[in-house]
Order: structure tokens, then sequence, then C-alpha cells
């Protein structure tokens, strides 16, 4: 199952704990040394994401709470099933709740939405990936749930792979002279992408040395013809390279991996996904 660093987490949740904690929690007083247990529910049918969190959450507001994970992130789950459990000092218990279950909702929501696009293609043998379009200060984590559903991480960021845009091109003086320009500085395991919008320009970056085509704005049936047509051409310059759909309409998935292309990327999952409705339950019997 995919992992997250835990040193790239800790400053994050500092900071939505601050968030939400400002001053301090106003209704401290109420639960001064008490100790809790609690658990958390899931209302509705999807896959879990953020479990991961939740202990590193708590454990910044009091080293004392215990949690018990009973679900694994990337695990479906039904409505009504419990998710994990929770024991300790009150105070801390309460103080996190809404943090730790805004973040697992949102996370959950997004492999939810990415395992039914996965389900999608099915057999298919083409895979699903994600876009840049995340929620700034949140893609390490957007991406860990895209991941968590069974899809793939396209570029974390600019400086994952060189993808040429159509300014790019157009500034550069076409494909060849983008591509040369990148492969002279970029390091060298660094892939060169390039985006096209047109069978021409997919050919260019073929003979350019591309890596990976990415067929922009493409309807399925365009791409019948000039998926075959670079796989030709690749193998010509004995040269493999990765063609990849965007712009797909998540409807569409099956049209466009009947064409013959390594992989889809879309943004669906994270800008599309409503959240999964998970609650927090506090047990009656405090310790």
């Amino acid at each position: 199952m995919p992992s997250l660093f835990p040193l790239q987490l800790e400053p994050m949740l500092r900071a939505w704990l601050v968030e939400d904690l400002g001053r301090g929690d106003l209704t401290l007083p109420a639960l001064a040394g008490a100790g809790g247990r609690a658990h958390w529910l899931t209302r509705q049918a999807g896959v879990f994401c953020g479990g991961v969190l939740v202990e590193p959450l708590f454990r910044l507001l009091d080293p004392a709470v215990q949690v018990r994970l009973l679900v694994a992130d990337g695990e479906a789950v039904d409505p009504g099933q419990r998710l994990l459990e929770l024991e300790g000092p009150a105070p801390a218990l309460v103080a996190g709740e809404r943090t730790a279950l805004n973040l697992a909702m949102r996370l959950s929501g997004i492999a939810t939405a990415t395992a039914g696009l996965v389900a999608e293609l099915e057999g298919t043998g083409v895979r699903l990936a994600d876009t840049r379009k995340t929620t700034p200060g949140l893609r390490g984590l957007e991406k860990y749930a895209v991941r968590c559903g069974g899809g793939l991480n396209h570029r974390m960021g600019l400086d994952d792979a060189a993808m040429l845009k159509e300014n790019h091109l157009a500034w550069a003086g076409g494909v060849a002279a983008a591509v040369a320009a990148v492969r002279a500085q970029a390091p060298w395991p660094a892939r060169v992408i390039v985006e096209a919008e047109t069978a021409a320009e997919a050919e260019a970056a073929v003979q350019a040395g591309a890596d990976a085509v990415l067929l922009d704005g493409f309807a399925p049936e365009a791409l019948v013809p000039v998926v075959p047509a670079l796989r030709r051409l690749a193998q010509q310059r004995g040269q493999a390279v990765v063609l990849e759909a965007s712009g797909v309409q998540p409807e569409q998935l099956r049209a466009y991996a009947a064409t013959g292309i390594d992989l889809i990327s879309t943004s669906a999952p994270v800008t599309r996904s409503p959240w999964l409705d998970l609650s927090m339950r506090f047990d009656p019997a405090w310790i």
C-alpha cells in the first residue's frame, strides 16, 4: 500500500490543527481531567483513505492518545462499518476530531472516485493517472489518495518531468527545438513529454525523441488511426514511446482505452469527487 513520508506530514498537520484550534479550544474546561474512547464509522460505501494521518495528528495534540486502525487505506468499506478506534484524554479527542475527519473524508472521496474509474478500465491494460490539478498545499495527500484508489501519479511537480505544451512549442520554435533545448539541460533520468493537439505535432514529438506523447483533446475515433501510426514511427526509429490521452470525460474511458493508448490522465477524481461521509462517535462509557 502506498505510504507518506512522516517528515512531510508533521508540519502540515500542525498548521491544520492551529487553523482549527486558534488560541485554544474554549470547551476544554468541560473536559478537564476526563479520558474517553471513540470510534469512526462510514455512512457510505467507498474506499477509505486517511487512516495514516490519524495517529500522528492526535499524537501532536497528546502523546497519550492510542489509535487502532480497523481498515487500511485503500480498502473498500460498507455503510455502518467501523473504521478505527481511539482512546485517550478527552480534550485531545475533541480537539482533533474535525480536522482528522475533514482530511479523511476528502481523501476517501478521491480514493473512491479513482477506484470507480479504475474499475471501468479493468481488463483493458490501460492505466489511469492523475494530473497537477490539485488543491494547493494538499497535492501530496490528494495524489496519495489517487494511489489508494488504484490510480497512478503523474508529475508531482514541474521538476519531475518536462512536459512541453503549446506555449513551450511556440516560444521554442517548434517541437524539435523545444525537445532539444530541454534535453541539453535536464538531468539525464528526466523524461520529456510533449503535449500534442494534432497528429502532426504527435509525429514530430516521436521524431524528436520524446519519451511520451500526451494526446490532448482528441476524440476516441480520431485516435484510432493516430495511435498505430505513432507506434510504427517509434518502432522504425528503434525507440519506445508512451502514448497518453488527456481531456478525457469519465464516461468515455473504455472508448479511449480501445484505441491502443497506454495511459489516460484525468483530474476528475480530485476536482469532481464528493467527500465520503464519515463520523466520529464517542463511546458513552468514559474512563
